[in-house]
Order: structure tokens, then C-alpha cells, then sequence
């Protein structure tokens, strides 16, 4: 008799034995999760200044600031890695699975990646139509007898919203004392387009032969770069078509997911270390057909011509 009383006791802790191992799995996932974020940042952060980086490096630093041109944006996808994080534990403390938890995971900063298929096509045509547009400045600036730089000094007022950081960064540049040349090649390299190439391949032309045409070079670059617009609007506009097949799959997909959490009795067979390779497998295969899908309905991207500037002839 003076033994009962600890069975109630012994009975507390086997009742609250799993959800201490639930904590401590959570954890280990977090650590893991911050491990890898430091691996991260010791490859891209510790690489030396204009050294390039390799393939390795260029996919780290991808998968870690994204691909967004500006830091707002930047910030957004890094704030979205972080709920992607708390929604994967989350997902694996409701249903007790750690694939399930993975594919949350991954389904959080997935999710508006394929929603948003066809967005970075149509800010690349925005962004030629601005380079037309502050060609067209440049040239007009140009014709009243100023010099380069400070012709592309004096168009930092009036610059297009989809380029204004692009040209100030160029402007404040020279302005710091770099050569014409790398500063040029440094705001090619910014837009990464090949008719902003063709802007800056005039503009360095122009510095090493100081001709008088500058002004009618510039006009043609500029109604090419019209027509190169029309163009690739005309083939954003027949891409509609598998672009929504990829926001149907997602939904879908989403959907499937979302009853998995909500119906245990759903993912019951899954609960075994078979059922979890299994599971492993077909989101590995569907996630991967939907990159692909993705992939499919984007158009190749184009062939840039100018280099990257050399580090060592930056500061005159």
C-alpha cells in the first residue's frame, strides 16, 4: 500500500515523456536549421573582395538573400526563411512527422516562387523599357555639349522608378573617383541584360574614340530596345497557357497538404519509417515536377556579351 502512491507519479512522467522528446527533437531541428544558416553565411560571408565565386558559392548565396534586386526584398525572402522554419516545427509538433514538417518547410518560400511564375519576365521587360527610356535622356543630355559624365550625372533626377538605383549607384561611383570604363561595366553588370550591353558597349566606345555620333548610336539603341519590348510581350502573352497549369499544381498541392494536417486518420500509414520514405520520395518527385513545369513556362534567358570590371582598375 505505501508503494500507490508513485504509480501516479510514474504514470505523469510516461504521459509527459513524449512531448518532452517532441521538445527535444524541435530543438535538434532548430540547431540543425541554424547550423546549416552558418554554414551558409561562413561560405558566402568569408569570400575574399573581388574574388568570384564558384558554382557552390553562387548557390549558396542564392539560397540565403534570393534573388530579388533590391535589399527590401532581399530582407522579405530572409524573414521568410525564417517563418519557413516555425511553420516546418510547428507542422512536425501537430502531426508528430518529420517529412511532413520538411515540406512545410519548403512549402512556405516555395509557394509564392511558383505563384509567381512570369512576375521576374515581366520586371525584365520593365526594366528594358526603363534603359530605353534614360538612353533616350542620356542622349537628349548628351547633345547639349556636356561631357559623359556628367551627362549620366545629370540624368539621376529623371531616371526611371524600375532603374533609379541602378543609375544612381553608377552616378555615385564616378562621382567617388572610379574609372569610366569599370564604373560602365560595373552598371552593366547591375542590369544584366544584353540591351543595357549594348548601352554601355556604345558608352565605352565613346570614351576611347570621343566621336560626335554618340547622340545618334544611342537613338538607334533606343528604338531597339522598343522593338525588343514588343517582342518579348508578345511571347509573355503566349505563356499563359502553362504558367497556370504551375498555380494549379501549387494549389493543388497545397490543398493535399493542408487535409494531411487536419486528418490524422490520412496520414496514419505514413507514420512508419517506410511510410516516411515513401513520403520523402513523392515530395521529392512532386516538388520536382513542379520546378520543372515552372521551368518550362519560363523563356531561356539571354546572352549578356560585356564582363564582369576588373577590381584592380576600379578607383582611378
Amino acid at each position: 500500500m505505501a508503494s500507490s502512491p508513485a504509480h501516479p507519479a510514474r504514470a505523469a512522467i510516461r504521459m509527459t515523456l513524449p512531448s518532452n522528446i517532441e521538445l527535444i527533437a524541435v530543438l535538434s531541428g532548430v540547431s540543425c536549421v541554424a547550423g546549416l544558416v552558418l554554414t551558409v553565411l561562413a561560405v558566402v560571408g568569408t569570400r575574399r573582395p573581388g574574388r568570384p565565386a564558384g558554382p557552390a558559392g553562387r548557390w549558396l548565396r542564392t539560397l540565403w538573400s534570393g534573388v530579388g534586386p533590391s535589399r527590401r526584398e532581399r530582407r522579405r525572402y530572409r524573414l521568410l526563411l525564417f517563418f519557413a522554419g516555425l511553420a516546418g516545427a510547428l507542422a512536425f509538433l501537430l502531426t508528430g512527422l518529420p517529412v511532413v514538417g520538411l515540406l512545410v518547410a519548403v512549402a512556405v518560400p516555395g509557394t509564392p516562387w511558383l505563384f509567381t511564375v512570369g512576375r521576374a519576365e515581366k520586371r525584365a521587360i520593365a526594366r528594358i523599357e526603363a534603359v530605353g527610356e534614360w538612353t533616350r535622356r542620356l542622349k537628349d543630355v548628351s547633345s547639349t555639349g556636356q561631357g559623359l559624365q556628367q551627362a549620366i550625372i545629370g540624368t539621376v533626377a529623371t531616371a526611371p522608378e524600375e532603374i533609379d538605383e541602378e543609375v544612381r549607384l553608377l552616378a555615385a561611383r564616378l562621382q567617388a573617383g572610379w574609372l569610366g570604363r569599370p564604373a560602365l561595366l560595373a552598371f552593366a553588370e547591375d542590369i544584366a541584360d544584353p540591351v543595357c550591353d549594348q548601352v554601355v558597349a556604345a558608352l565605352l566606345l565613346h570614351l576611347t574614340d570621343r566621336g560626335e555620333r554618340l547622340g545618334d548610336v544611342l537613338a538607334a539603341i533606343s528604338a531597339g530596345a522598343a522593338a525588343e519590348v514588343a517582342t518579348r510581350r508578345e511571347v509573355e502573352a503566349k505563356r499563359t497557357q502553362p504558367r497556370f497549369a504551375v498555380r494549379f499544381l501549387t494549389a493543388m498541392t497545397l490543398l493535399v497538404l493542408a487535409y494531411g494536417l487536419v486528418n490524422p486518420t490520412y496520414m496514419e500509414p505514413y507514420r512508419t519509417p517506410v511510410g516516411q520514405l515513401v513520403m520523402v520520395g513523392l515530395g521529392a518527385a512532386f516538388v520536382a515536377l513542379l520546378v520543372w513545369v515552372r521551368a518550362m513556362s519560363q523563356p531561356p534567358r539571354p546572352a549578356r556579351f560585356l564582363a564582369a570590371p576588373d577590381p584592380e582598375e576600379m578607383i582611378a
